[in-house]
């Protein structure tokens, strides 16, 4: 699992690896420790291994992502609302497993995804994405699957200027799903 999206499922998510019978790699982004903040219900909860969520609903294009480039996918999509292009944002919440059934039917309500993570392009998840895309909905597509990710570079920059250039940025996912949705 990954950098869930909100406090809410970062602990439902933690206490749903810890009661999995099989091995959980938990993964917490660094920075949701001080850019995340939100309210955690009482009592006992754990979510669902494997489920996706949609984080915003748009009948335009789709937008998938999770961690905390999820937030910046967030910002863009609201961004690009006020513009009159409808984006629905959908957390993938998780590397493994996918939620194919939940990835499949985002990709043919709208027919345009965008793939939006902070790995390498090549070899990251949004390449097993578009893959999954291509060959079980491609006839369903308005246009090819588009990933939006870091250059392929064998090394994280640790210069807070680099950085912002390196990953994908509110504006860069902006950017990207204007030209979808122009397709």
């Amino acid at each position: 699992m990954v950098a869930p999206a909100t406090l809410y499922d970062a602990k439902g998510l933690l206490k749903a690896a810890i009661r999995d019978p099989d091995p959980v790699i938990y993964l917490e982004h660094k920075e949701a420790y001080r850019a995340v903040r939100g309210k955690v219900p009482a009592g006992d909860y754990a979510l669902a291994i494997g489920v996706a969520e949609w984080r915003r609903r748009g009948d335009g294009l789709t937008v998938m992502s999770y961690g905390m480039m999820l937030y910046e996918c967030l910002a863009a999509a609201e961004q690009l609302a006020g513009e009159g292009i409808e984006a629905g944002v959908l957390d993938l919440g998780m590397l493994a497993p996918l939620d194919r059934d939940a990835i499949l039917d985002a990709a043919r309500a709208t027919g345009k995804v965008l793939m939006v993570h902070e790995e390498n392009l090549s070899g990251g998840l949004g390449a097993e994405v578009a893959a999954l895309i291509a060959e079980h909905a491609f006839g369903d597509l308005d246009a090819p699957v588009r990933r939006l990710a870091a250059p392929d570079m064998p090394l994280m920059l640790f210069n807070a200027t680099l950085e912002e250039h390196w990953l994908p940025s509110r504006q860069t996912i902006a950017a990207a799903l204007r030209e979808l949705a122009a397709y």
